[in-house]
């Protein structure tokens, strides 16, 4: 039997979640693929609980300025970091899926791989714990931004659990505290990358 639980959101900022328990691997996947038009709307799943989520427009600016500010370094460092967007990684076999903020492969991905990086934006607690979900897909690298924070924290997987990591051991040339400064939700996503860039050339 699927129970719903409705999680109350705390203030303008938090995402609007709706919790489900008990629900099959199928009805996730037959759930997920019917809302494929929805791409707004995040599901993660965990060994039967099921999270629907609605991201806020603080979420979604900050992920964006993240994501544009990432591939700007990318550009000016001739890195070849392709990026995957919020694409809906899903392993049957450890019960577990979902779609990242942002995510993003060194090289070409292939077929059944998953990203080197997923970027998470915090904004509010949400129910089903992401980093399990994460370290069952074996995703190497999760980074998370919460709201007033001063830092980008790196989870690296070490043997099946996230450590805490200083720098990215993916991108270990990115300055990460630098790029996080330029976070700023509120600001001109195009200006706040323009004085980043003028910053990696060294103007």
């Amino acid at each position: 039997m699927v129970a719903a639980l409705p999680v109350a959101t705390e203030s303008r900022h938090d995402e609007q979640r709706f919790v489900l328990h008990g629900v099959p691997w199928w009805t996730y996947v037959a759930m997920r693929d019917a809302l494929e038009d929805h791409s707004g709307l995040k599901l993660t799943y965990l060994e039967g609980t099921l999270e629907l989520m609605s991201p806020s427009l603080l979420h979604e600016d900050a992920k964006k300025i993240i994501a544009r500010l990432l591939e700007a370094w990318a550009t000016e460092n001739r890195v070849d970091l392709r990026g995957f967007g919020s694409t809906t990684f899903r392993r049957e076999a450890r019960q577990r899926g979902l779609e990242p903020d942002e995510c993003y492969k060194l090289g070409k991905l292939a077929e059944d791989a998953v990203p080197d990086i997923a970027i998470e934006v915090v904004v509010s607690s949400g129910t089903v714990d992401k980093m399990a979900v994460y370290a069952g897909l074996g995703v190497t690298e999760v980074w998370v931004w919460r709201p007033g924070a001063a830092a980008i924290t790196v989870n690296r997987l070490v043997d099946g659990v996230y450590e805490r990591r200083e720098r990215s051991e993916v991108l270990p040339a990115l300055d990460l505290a630098r790029l996080a400064s330029y976070v700023q939700p509120g600001e001109s996503q195009t200006e706040l990358v323009r004085a980043y860039q003028a910053v990696l050339r060294g103007r």
